[in-house]
C-alpha cells in the first residue's frame, strides 16, 4: 500500500504558530522533505525532530520529485516542509504533487501559518475578491510593464518578492500608479520586529528607501476605484 504526502505548513518567522497537528505529522512521517537543508534542520532542532531527510528545491525538482515518489509507492509516508509557510504555494513541489496525483498517492494539506491573509485583513482594502499576482519580473522593464497591466485592475492586488528588492519594487510601484491609489507592506510578519505601513506608493518609497529595511514583506495595493470622493 503507498504512502502518504503530507504539505505540512510551518511558521512563517514565529516558531510559536508551529500547529500541534504540524508537530504530529512530522513526528510520525517516514521522511522529511526540506527545500532547504539549513532552514529545515534548524527547524526540527527547535522542535526536537530527527527523521531522515531528503531536500527538493528549485534546482533539483524534476529528479528529487522522482525519487520522492519511489519512497511513497514503497509505502513511506513523506511530509514536505517549505523554508517558511505552505509548500507549493510560491515554493517548489508542485511537480511532486502533479506526480502523486497521477500515481494515485493520498495528498495531505496540514494548514498552518500564513503571510498572505494576515497582510490582507490588515490592509484596510476590500478582501471580497483579490489579485495574488506574487512576484513581478526581477527585470526593471518587464516588471514596470506588469505594473503598468495591473493599473485598471479593480480587485485588491497582492504582490511579494524577495527582501533586497523591496525598495527598487516600491519605487516603480510608484512612478506607474502614483499617489492616487493606497498601500500596504506588511513587514516581517509574526516577528518582534513586525511592522504595517500604510500610504500612497510615493510616501512609502520615500519612507522606506531612507530607511535600512531588511526583512520579509507583502505589499497590497488598493484596487482602483472608480469614484474616490
Amino acid at each position: 500500500m503507498p504512502g502518504t504526502l503530507y504539505l505540512v505548513a510551518t511558521p512563517i518567522g514565529n516558531y510559536d504558530d508551529m500547529t500541534f497537528r504540524a508537530l504530529n505529522v512530522l513526528k510520525s512521517a517516514d521522511l522529511l522533505i526540506y527545500e532547504e537543508r539549513r532552514e529545515g534542520e534548524r527547524l526540527m532542532r527547535h522542535f526536537g525532530i530527527e527523521k531522515p531527510v531528503e531536500t527538493l528545491n528549485e534546482h533539483n525538482e524534476a529528479a528529487a520529485s522522482h525519487n520522492i515518489l519511489q519512497h511513497l509507492r514503497t509505502g513511506r509516508n513523506v511530509a514536505l516542509v517549505s523554508d517558511c509557510g505552505t509548500p507549493v504555494f510560491s515554493d517548489p513541489g508542485r511537480v511532486l504533487v502533479e506526480k502523486a496525483i497521477a500515481s494515485g498517492i493520498r495528498i495531505v494539506p496540514v494548514p498552518g501559518a500564513s503571510s498572505l491573509m494576515p497582510a490582507l485583513t490588515v490592509s484596510g482594502f476590500s478582501i471580497d475578491q483579490f489579485l495574488f499576482y506574487g512576484w513581478l519580473s526581477p527585470k526593471k522593464e518587464r516588471r514596470r510593464t506588469e505594473l503598468r497591466q495591473l493599473q485598471q485592475e479593480r480587485r485588491t492586488i497582492v504582490l511579494m518578492d524577495t527582501p533586497y528588492r523591496l525598495v527598487p519594487l516600491l519605487r516603480d510601484i510608484a512612478d506607474v500608479f502614483g499617489s492616487s491609489r493606497r498601500m500596504c507592506i506588511a513587514f516581517n510578519l509574526t516577528l518582534p520586529d513586525e511592522q504595517m505601513l500604510y500610504g500612497t506608493p510615493a510616501a512609502l518609497y520615500a519612507g522606506c528607501s531612507s530607511q535600512a529595511m531588511k526583512g520579509e514583506y507583502v505589499i497590497v495595493i488598493e484596487g482602483r476605484v472608480r469614484d474616490r470622493k
